[in-house]
């Protein structure tokens, strides 16, 4: 649903094609890694963005809790609706935040920020732990006021149990070019690592 200005997967914004399975199918395959994940682990919903398969979604979250699996989302927290019986049957969420202004969101994104919020909102009210994660890109979301302003907004919200700040990489740049799309962010190097993890160190002693 979004266009962000990194994404390094634009293969998955055609929603058409691709292979289908069942829910049952899915538990089936985790169940036999059960031995392997034990309860310490369990299984993570990726993307592009899961919540675009909502129905498919609600069904193999509640399979996975009927089958003892704990269940995560790595979400960016823009999909469709139907939000609470997705969090229902979820344990934890990787969120990505792009931008915690709407005037920034929607330079990251090209979108609002209103569905987001409305997903977070359903997510804070069903305290569902969150590890928030964050991708710094030189020249847009990379600045100390930037940063700072990052770290407050995520001050205001509950139930965060770790931050994650990720360095900005050129490897997906290449699908752009081979894909014919253009990419704004051309020529923008990938994000220092040091400068990157000195931020996150600051934002675990806070």
């Amino acid at each position: 649903k979004l266009r962000c200005r990194y994404c390094h997967n634009p293969d998955t914004w055609c929603l058409d094609g691709g292979h289908e399975e069942s829910a049952d199918d899915v538990v089936k395959k985790l169940t036999r890694f059960k031995p392997y994940f034990k309860k310490d682990g369990g299984v993570t919903f990726s993307g592009g963005e899961p919540l675009l398969q909502r129905e498919f979604l609600i069904d193999v979250l509640q399979k996975c809790h009927d089958a003892g699996i704990n269940t995560c989302l790595d979400t960016a927290g823009c999909g469709n609706g139907g939000y609470r019986e997705i969090l229902i049957h979820t344990d934890l969420l990787l969120l990505d935040i792009k931008h915690y202004t709407e005037e920034g969101y929607k330079a990251v994104t090209g979108r609002s920020m209103d569905e987001f919020n409305s997903f977070l909102a359903v997510a804070q009210e069903m305290n569902i732990p969150l590890w928030i994660r964050h991708v710094v890109v030189p020249g847009l979301t990379d600045s100390p006021e930037h940063l700072e302003g990052l770290q407050s907004y995520i001050q205001t919200l509950k139930n965060v149990q770790r931050v994650e700040l990720l360095p900005y990489h050129v490897l997906g740049v290449h699908k752009y070019h081979t894909m014919n799309i253009p990419y704004t962010l051309e020529g923008v190097p990938a994000m220092d690592q040091n400068y990157t993890a000195a931020w996150q160190e600051k934002m675990k002693e806070r």
